[in-house]
């Protein structure tokens, strides 16, 4: 056997590590959703594979695997020292040499990770569990996607300050680098189908600027949903080109009349919209291709619930035809767009996105990717035991099944469970279920005082100069 072959043979097993760290053994359901052999072709496609000499221990594979397991960790588990910790543990049960405790080769190594591969494999995973959805999981036979955005913060470091500023109404030293993100995400898998990000301010910065990149990201047949933000013309016009039908609510700026229009029924008509003059973002073909008028549903329900006032909401929608979508049926749609705020929410606190860790830009774009294929990969254990023990994926905990999979991460990498093992640890998921709280009310205030120390007003440096002429003066006095 040459040496070219031992190497390409290791690596084989290396990648099936990161995949064996999420239940992919074989003659499971969903076993071919993210597969090693898919994680090494996409890292091959962008030629993004290192560290294939034979005595290297920072190859590819085994710092992915590390990444997600800071990502998905918490408190001193998401240091890059119980990284390296976690990675040597591995190499003595292989009974391979283990690295030196010094983190510095481990994070050399993390940052020849490829952002567009990581940004691959977090789309393909999310597609392909999507395919193989079942109908349960659907709403009326389609796909409804949730589109919303979010702000992450980020070290104040001069390199994050530049590609990320923060807010312009902080003083210079006292806030933070944020970033705006905006993701689509399943509503029937519950998966990040793709993501775009940018400054928090600025040209072209806004939510619908970002989902404007991700356009090509639906399919002929999607429904998007998504918050009044979203609402306008050229939004809509854009998606009925692709084939993609929307439900929004309507923005505050607009009137709604309903004496005018195709009555359907009590407050739902059909209406005509014209086209507004051309954006600045918008070059002049493209605009050409916008009709100057579309037809759209609107439709005013209002929502009940015990404990809280009615609130009436009005939706304006793509899906036209009252025998196939009555307008109980696109009330329930609207009603699922909270669903995008519960999954934002995992990730940003569960998943500890709110705030990264990175100290360059660079390196905060691969955290944010490898966080949400993190993410993306939970929900395909979520999927495979919800299909397994024919239950919906969302009644799942996500938090406690994140929970579960670190509590088995290094049996589970070293393929101690078994296949067997792995089965019963699938009906432990499916047991945790959600329980049903309709009309949840909890008020958002804290019982624990945290510390007392006062907030930072003034920039660290110049806090630190004052700190310094004190104590020269009390040592003069």
């Amino acid at each position: 056997m040459t040496t070219l072959s031992i190497r390409s043979r290791t690596n084989n097993v290396d990648f099936r590590l990161v995949a064996n760290s999420f239940l992919g053994e074989t003659g499971l359901p969903l076993a071919s959703v993210l597969p090693a052999v898919e994680i090494e072709r996409i890292f091959r496609r962008h030629d993004a594979l290192f560290g294939n000499t034979y005595n290297c221990v920072y190859h590819a594979s085994i710092v992915l695997w590390a990444f997600l397991s800071q990502v998905l960790a918490d408190g001193k588990m998401r240091s890059c020292a119980a990284a390296v910790a976690r990675i040597a543990d591995f190499l003595i049960a292989n009974h391979q040499t283990p690295p030196s405790s010094d983190t510095g080769e481990y994070c050399k190594a993390r940052k020849k990770l490829c952002e567009k591969a990581l940004h691959d494999l977090v789309v393909e995973a999310a597609g392909k569990i999507e395919c193989v959805a079942p109908e349960s999981w659907l709403w009326c036979g389609r796909h409804p996607k949730l589109v919303d955005g979010f702000t992450a913060t980020m070290p104040d470091t001069p390199e994050n300050q530049e590609e990320f500023p923060q807010q312009k109404s902080q003083k210079p030293g006292i806030g933070f680098p944020t970033m705006r993100v905006c993701v689509i995400l399943s509503l029937a898998t519950a998966c990040v189908m793709d993501a775009a990000f940018g400054p928090y301010s600025g040209k072209e910065t806004g939510e619908t600027a970002l989902l404007r990149e991700m356009l090509d990201s639906f399919c002929e047949g999607d429904v998007l949903v998504a918050d009044r933000y979203y609402c306008s013309f050229m939004m809509i016009a854009l998606l009925m080109q692709r084939g993609v039908d929307a439900c929004v609510r309507m923005h505050q700026s607009r009137h709604v009349d309903f004496r005018r229009g195709a009555r359907l029924g009590k407050y739902d008509h059909l209406i005509e919209w014209h086209r507004p003059a051309k954006p600045e973002w918008m070059d002049d073909q493209t605009y050409a291709t916008i009709p100057e008028t579309i037809t759209l549903r609107e439709t005013r329900f209002r929502v009940t619930e015990n404990g809280r006032r009615t609130e009436t909401l009005t939706v304006v929608t793509t899906l036209l035809d009252p025998s196939e979508y009555t307008a109980e049926d696109i009330a329930e749609l609207y009603g699922f767009r909270w669903n995008v705020e519960l999954d934002i929410l995992q990730i940003k606190q569960t998943l500890n996105l709110d705030h990264m860790r990175c100290k360059t830009p660079v390196m905060v774009r691969k955290e944010l990717w490898t966080t949400l294929l993190a993410y993306n990969l939970i929900r395909r254990v979520i999927c495979d035991a919800a299909m397994t023990h024919g239950k919906l994926p969302r009644r799942i905990s996500f938090t406690r099944t994140c929970a579960t999979i670190l509590a088995s991460w290094s049996n589970l990498s070293l393929g101690l469970h078994g296949v067997s093992g792995v089965r019963i640890l699938l009906e432990r998921i499916a047991m945790l279920e959600v329980p049903d709280r309709p009309g949840r009310i909890e008020p958002r205030v804290l019982k624990r005082r945290r510390h007392r120390y006062p907030l930072m007003r003034q920039p660290r440096w110049e806090l630190k100069r004052r700190l310094k002429n004190a104590s020269r003066c009390s040592t003069i006095a």
